[in-house]
Order: structure tokens, then C-alpha cells, then sequence
């Protein structure tokens, strides 16, 4: 009798053993997972945590140390610079490592290895794009380099130093939840991340949804609905600029304009693919000292990415026999990416331009091995793609490459949104190039030459790259490769059977839009378009208009500026955009004809200061309200094409044109058979925004801060929800200087005064570590949320002993 519960108990036992050591759909394993030896447990780090340690590793060629301030911002100090980067990697591991890894498996399509089936179509996405070819490419740049090599070499080194030291028990949480473990980085990773970095900059375009509007809308109305150039454009290089006649000039084939421009017949629909955030983006700008209260330089930079956890960026001093930098890092990359040195210091915008086209291919047959180009069948190389896929067979997807370079789409990928057209990539980010080299020598410049120099290594994404130095000196230059395109090129997908619709080569660098010490003072950029018309290159892409209009309208009014100025500036809450819209709303509304309600919210419009401050409640209608209207205006048009509903033009295509042209032919609903006015229209819009106010503010919602609700997500958004900071204090938005959105908006923000000893002022919304259990993880996201800056202690020779070293980690070779 006693068999029989020995029995139970042992099938009870191995049952809950079996069930706490496998996963059961999301969730991990819950055996190790809630383990006090190996589970999230020891993920819970003291806040008393000593990061003091001492380090041996074969792999140094001398010794050096990390001191660490009360922020945990490390100050490398080591004699040479493959030592720092060997310890950059280390840090970056120690800190970072869940999050540069699952960075470069996302560019490289191997998420469905982590989480499952569920991912292989973006893992198909990332294949079919080439990432991974692109990334070889640069690897192959940055390993004939000496610079660049040691750099990669030393950083992957550090980075395995500490993978090999890291004991199951201390796995940062992430791969405790997905159930892996890390694997040895390498120099391909490293150039992985530059690409997808490149991805998020230099990807979205609009060529497949205009060439299925094409089938609806004619070239002049796509110009009239996605045009070039904006009424409202203030450039980064000012109007009025002379430009030199162009070096070298595009000719369009042979019958362009009815083979491809007026082409109707497209079967394409809209391709939905992975897409950027349009607003990634970033406000840049530099003042000379003849506008400042010290008579030096200050520059000042927010890039504007996807606000997440762990921190995008990780802060750090770097200081070797040659170089002394100090700014922010990306964990995956060695070297200082945006901050300053001793002479110098330098910042980004995303340049928006369009770097990317599409042709349509004409395969012999199904193999996809030979396509027709020049009259001929060419060779097309296949390469066999394959997802592993977390506990599931392996997906196989065979890419075809081109002259052109990958088919993205075919029979096998979205064929209802391609209708089975086999489509190309050209993509400036498959040309070999090394932009490790750039950070190289801006980390080590010393004046604007060097700067200039250090540049043009760049190319792709596109960046505005903001300069200033102690030597008085301020620039910015748009750097990047940008295809020679004669006039709308690349705006529809091309034919791509023969060589005419190819890119005709590159704009000359040297005529890339640029200014260097201008008489008004400044220079600056905010994701704007940076030349007017005059310009004599075709340059397409996507561009704000408000952010930069209204930067450029402060800092002309402004002198004896200061660092606190600056800081100022970097918070700025008007609504610039709404200036221009309130003006129609007022003059198009009829306050006599409306309803109880629509004119209490009318009134809140008609009161309102124009600052989006987190307490605003009529930002909030503004913005329904806005929404509304756009709906009212573009939906019957835009819904023509197969019942497809595409994202609207710009917000600035809509507000120019009202404001030039009170009766634009769009304002009319082509579904009713009365033609409706502007004033229809604005009625209509406030009309039907009325519901969703009422609701918003039954909820409490009716404050822009509530509505906005600012978090900084997760990297694995809802999947981890407990990691989020939700409903951050803070105003902004877009269009706006101080750009923070829901979920989006300034990553760093960076101020430095260019005076003898360089005055910095840095934030950024997150923490130094990426271990939800430890302080440092999201502790600057307050400081950055209230506008505050912490103050950058540089590290000087000779202050190891300084009250603000709190720890040192010691590097000593074996």
C-alpha cells in the first residue's frame, strides 16, 4: 500500500519538474526563472552596489583604470587605444549586454530565434533587405583599415572578456524571460548595428504607395499631395543662398515622362513593410561667440529616436596618449558618437533624404536564377536564407540579388501588396564604406579641417553634422552619399530591365548644402529641408518644417547667450505648427452656428497660448481637432485605391495649402454630390472631433500631459511592461522644439560651451545600467522629464583622488 502514494508523489515530482523547466508559450521557464541561485533574484542589485573590482586579462597591452562617478558615467584612462576600446567593450557588456546583442540578432533577422515563430516574417523583412549583405560589406571597409581594426578588434575582445566571465546566475533578466543565453560577439555584430542604426535614419520611403496612387492620381496631383518644397520652408542653408552651378548633372532616359511618370497601369498596392518612425529625427545647432555671454562657441544637440529601456545611449569619457573624448556611446560600437573633446565638439540631425529606390524585375522563370537586364538574361546570385525558429523547423527563403541589388518582393513575400511583381532594392547602404573611420578622427579632431576631414568618411545615414570649436570656428554640413537623380526620379518604382533608370552616380560631396561661419551666427538644423529651390540637385525625401523654423526665429532674436539659455531653448513647448493652423481655424469657423459643446472647445482654441505644457487642455483639442479635419479633407481621395487607406501627406502639405488656397480642390468629398467649402469642412472636423473630446475628458484625459502620456518603453514594448516609466511629466510633442511625444522624442540632450575649460550640460532619459533590478537604470528619466541637465564632470589628468570618483575598476594585464 505504501507503493501506491510513492507513486503519486514521484509523478507529482517529475511533473512539476518537467513544467518548471519548460517554457509554456511566452512565458519562461518558471524552475530556473524563480531559482535563488540562478533566477531573477540575483538580478536585484543593492543600492550600496561597489562596482570597485580589479581586472586581469591577457588580452591588455598595459594597465588601466575606470573611474566611476556618483552618475556611474566611467572615465577610462589607459595609456593606448586598444586598451580603451578592449574596455569599452567590457563596459558595454557588463552594462549593456542584452540589449546590443538582441540589437544586432533584430538587424540581422534572427529574432524568431528568441521568441518564435511569431517574428519570422520581420526576420524575412531584414533577409530580403539585405542587412546582412550590407553589413559584410562595411566589414570588409573597417578590417583593411588600420584605425578601424584595432578599434573592432579590441572592442569585441572586451566584450568576450566579460561574456566569458559571466556566470548563469548573473544573466541580465531579459535572457532569463526569453529563455537563451548570450553568444561570443563579433566584428560582423559591430557592423550589424551601424546598419540597423542606418535602418532607423535612412529606410523610409514613400516610392511604393505613390506608385500604387498612381493608379488613381496623376504625377501633377502626387506633386500637389507629396511635394519637394514647402511653402513654410525656413532651410538649414537661408534662402537666397547662391549655389555654384552643379558639377555634374543626371539625364533622364528617353521617353520618361510617358514610360514612367504618367504610367497608370500599376497593379502595385501598398507595401507594408518594418518602416522607421518618420519623426526620427533631432534639433542641432551651434552659436558663435559673438553671441554668447563668454565670447565662446556653444553647441547644443537632441537627437530625437524611439525612447527606450535600456537607454539607447551610454555616456562615457574615454582617454588614451591621443585622444580625450567624452559624450554618449551606442552599446555595439567603439568610440564616442556625439559629445566633444579638448578642441572640438560635434552633433547630429538625420538628414532625411531619400536614399533608397525600387525597380521591377523581370525573372526568365520561376528559379529566379537569371533576370533580363541589357538585353540579355543576366546571372542572379541566390542566397539561401535560413530562420531558425524557437522551437519550431526552420523557415527557408531564397533572396535573389540583382545589379540593382536584393528582391525584397516576389511571388513568396506580400504577394497581395505586390501582386507577385518582383521588385529590387537599390540601397545606398549596400555600397561598401567604413563610418567607424568618421568617429575615429572626430573623436581625436582639433580643428575645422579635421572635422571636414573626418566627414566625408560618412555615408549613410545622412546626417547634418553640427561642428563648433574653442577656436571660434562653428559649421554644419549635410554628409552622406546622396544619389545623382535627375528631376523625380525614384519617386514610383522603376523599370528595371536595362541600365537607363539606374542612379547616374552621386552628388559631389564637396556640394553637399553646407555653411561655415556665417554672418547671423549660428547654424542649425531640425530635420528641415536644407536648401530652397535654387539648389541644383533634385534631393527627395521627408522633411519637418516647424522645429526648425521656430529654432532659427529664437536664436536670430537672441545674444549674450548662455549655457541656462541653451537649456531653455531644449525645452521650448510652443507649438509652432499650431500657430499657422488656430490662424484657419479662427478665420473658418462660424462661432454663431455651433453647438453648446463645440464652442466651449472652440473657445479653448480661440484662449490658448499655443503652449503644448503638460496641463493644456486645448493642445489636446487642438490637436483632435486637427486630426479630424485631416480625415475629413484626404479619406475620400485616399481611399480610391483597392479600399487601401495610405498615411496622409505631411501636416505641413495640409497647412500651406489652406493657407494659400481657400478653395484646394481636396476640400471637396468626392462621395456626396454637394461641393463643400472650407467652412464645411471646419464645421464637419469640429463636429465629429466632439465625441472623443467628451469621452477624453469623462476619463480625465483631457490634459495634454494625460492625453501625450509619455513612457519609455521596454525595448520588448508590452511584453515586459513591468520595466516601462509611464506617464512621465513632461510637455512637447511634435513639431515642437522640445519633441517629446508618447514614446518618442530627445534621447540626449547635450549643451557645451567651448571656454577654456569646457562647461557641459548633458541628459538623457534612462540610466547607465541596463538591469531593470539595479538604480542606474532609469535614473536621469526625472531629471530629463523636469528639463534639468546634470552638469559633466570631465576628467582631468591627475584627479584620480577626486571626491567625485565614488569607484574604480583597475585593468591589468596578466
Amino acid at each position: 500500500m505504501r507503493l501506491i502514494p510513492f507513486l503519486i508523489s514521484s509523478a507529482v515530482t517529475i511533473g512539476l519538474v518537467y513544467t518548471l523547466n519548460t517554457r509554456i508559450g511566452p512565458a519562461p521557464a518558471l524552475g530556473k526563472f524563480l531559482s535563488p541561485q540562478h533566477g531573477f533574484w540575483q538580478n536585484a542589485e543593492p543600492a550600496d552596489k561597489n562596482f570597485s573590482e580589479e581586472l586581469r586579462f591577457p588580452q591588455l597591452s598595459g594597465n588601466a583604470n575606470v573611474y566611476f562617478d556618483e552618475r556611474l558615467v566611467p572615465h577610462v584612462v589607459a595609456d593606448n587605444d586598444a586598451d580603451a576600446y578592449f574596455i569599452q567593450g567590457y563596459l558595454h557588456a557588463k552594462f549593456r549586454l542584452w540589449q546590443m546583442e538582441f540589437s544586432t540578432h533584430a538587424a540581422a533577422g534572427r529574432i524568431s530565434e528568441i521568441i518564435g515563430e511569431r517574428a519570422v516574417n520581420f526576420d524575412k523583412e531584414q533577409r530580403r533587405i539585405g542587412m546582412v549583405f550590407a553589413a559584410e560589406n562595411m566589414l570588409k571597409e573597417m578590417e583593411v583599415n588600420e584605425f578601424t581594426k584595432l578599434s573592432v578588434d579590441n572592442y569585441t575582445k572586451g566584450v568576450n572578456a566579460y561574456i566569458e566571465t559571466l556566470a548563469e546566475s548573473e544573466l541580465p533578466i531579459e535572457y532569463k524571460i526569453l529563455g537563451y543565453s548570450p553568444e561570443k560577439w563579433n566584428n560582423l555584430k559591430t557592423a550589424l548595428f551601424i546598419k540597423q542604426m542606418t535602418k532607423t535614419l535612412a529606410f523610409s520611403v514613400d516610392d511604393l504607395p505613390l506608385t500604387a496612387l498612381r493608379k488613381v492620381f496623376s504625377d501633377d496631383q502626387i506633386e500637389i499631395l507629396y511635394p519637394q518644397l514647402q511653402d513654410s520652408l525656413d532651410p538649414i542653408v537661408p534662402k537666397g543662398t547662391t549655389f555654384a552651378p552643379p558639377a555634374a548633372t543626371a539625364v533622364a532616359p528617353v521617353g520618361a515622362d510617358s514610360v514612367y511618370l504618367q504610367k497608370k497601369d500599376s497593379a502595385l498596392k501598398m507595401a507594408l513593410m518594418d518602416q522607421p518612425s518618420k519623426d526620427n529625427g533631432s534639433n542641432n545647432w551651434a552659436v558663435s561667440g559673438a553671441k554668447t555671454k563668454s565670447g565662446a562657441p556653444i553647441l547644443c544637440n537632441d537627437p530625437h529616436l524611439e525612447l527606450s529601456l535600456p537607454a539607447i545611449w551610454y555616456e562615457m569619457q574615454i582617454t588614451t596618449n591621443n585622444m580625450n573624448a567624452y559624450g554618449v556611446s551606442f552599446p555595439g560600437i567603439p568610440g564616442v558618437v556625439i559629445g566633444f573633446n579638448d578642441s572640438i565638439a560635434f552633433g547630429f540631425t538625420n538628414a532625411g533624404r531619400d536614399v533608397r529606390d525600387f525597380y521591377e524585375i523581370k525573372f526568365k522563370d520561376n528559379t529566379k536564377k537569371q533576370y533580363w537586364f541589357n538585353n540579355e538574361w543576366r546571372d542572379a546570385p541566390q542566397r539561401i536564407e535560413e530562420i531558425k525558429v524557437k522551437g519550431k523547423p526552420a523557415v527557408f527563403d531564397t533572396v535573389a540579388y540583382t545589379v540593382f541589388g536584393p528582391v525584397t518582393y516576389d511571388e513568396s513575400f506580400t504577394t497581395p501588396l505586390t501582386n507577385k511583381k518582383a521588385i529590387a532594392t537599390r540601397w545606398i547602404a549596400h555600397d561598401p564604406s567604413n563610418e567607424l573611420l568618421m568617429w575615429h578622427y572626430l573623436d581625436r579632431a582639433k580643428n575645422y579641417d579635421d572635422y571636414y576631414n573626418a566627414i566625408k568618411y560618412f555615408t549613410v545615414p545622412a546626417q547634418n553634422m553640427i561642428f563648433a570649436s574653442k577656436r571660434g570656428d562653428i559649421a554644419i554640413w549635410q554628409q552622406g552619399h546622396f544619389p545623382l537623380r535627375w528631376n523625380r526620379q525614384g519617386l514610383y518604382v522603376m523599370p528595371g530591365q536595362d541600365s537607363s533608370y539606374m542612379w547616374q552616380g552621386i552628388i559631389p560631396p564637396d556640394e553637399n548644402p553646407h555653411q561655415v561661419n556665417p554672418e547671423r551666427g549660428f547654424v542649425s538644423s531640425a530635420n528641415q529641408r536644407p536648401v530652397d529651390g535654387t539648389y541644383p540637385y533634385f534631393i527627395p525625401g521627408g522633411y519637418d518644417v516647424y522645429r526648425g523654423l521656430e529654432i532659427n526665429r529664437r536664436l536670430a532674436k537672441m545674444n549674450g547667450i548662455t549655457t541656462t539659455d541653451m537649456q531653455q531653448l531644449q525645452n521650448v513647448n510652443y507649438n509652432p505648427f499650431a500657430e499657422v493652423v488656430t490662424k484657419l481655424m479662427k478665420k473658418y469657423t462660424n462661432a454663431s452656428s455651433l453647438s453648446a459643446d463645440e464652442k466651449r472647445f472652440f473657445e479653448m482654441i480661440q484662449q490658448w497660448d499655443l503652449q503644448n505644457n503638460i496641463n493644456s487642455k486645448a493642445a489636446t483639442v487642438f490637436q483632435v481637432w486637427f486630426d479630424s479635419l485631416e480625415t475629413k479633407i484626404w479619406y475620400d481621395e485616399l481611399t480610391q485605391q483597392d479600399s487601401v487607406v495610405y498615411a496622409w501627406p505631411y501636416e505641413n502639405t495640409l497647412a500651406d495649402a489652406l493657407t494659400r488656397d481657400s478653395a484646394f480642390s481636396f476640400i471637396d468629398d468626392i462621395n456626396t454630390t454637394a461641393k463643400e467649402t472650407i467652412y464645411d469642412v471646419f464645421a464637419a472636423s469640429l463636429k465629429a472631433a466632439i465625441p472623443v473630446l467628451l469621452q477624453m475628458e469623462k476619463e480625465g484625459k483631457l490634459e495634454w500631459g494625460a492625453h501625450k502620456n509619455t513612457t519609455v518603453y521596454h525595448m520588448l514594448k508590452d511584453a515586459v511592461m513591468p520595466f516601462a516609466r509611464k506617464g512621465l511629466a513632461i510637455g512637447g510633442g511634435k513639431h515642437i522644439i522640445n519633441a517629446a511625444q508618447h514614446s518618442h522624442g530627445p534621447s540626449w540632450r547635450m549643451i557645451v560651451e567651448l571656454t577654456n575649460e569646457t562647461d557641459a550640460y548633458v541628459v538623457y532619459p534612462g540610466g547607465q545600467s541596463g538591469n531593470p533590478g539595479s538604480k542606474y537604470y532609469d535614473l536621469f528619466i526625472d531629471t530629463w522629464a523636469a528639463g534639468k541637465y546634470y552638469k559633466a564632470w570631465v576628467m582631468k589628468k591627475g584627479e584620480e583622488k577626486n571626491a567625485k570618483v565614488k569607484w574604480t575598476m583597475t585593468f591589468k594585464k596578466v
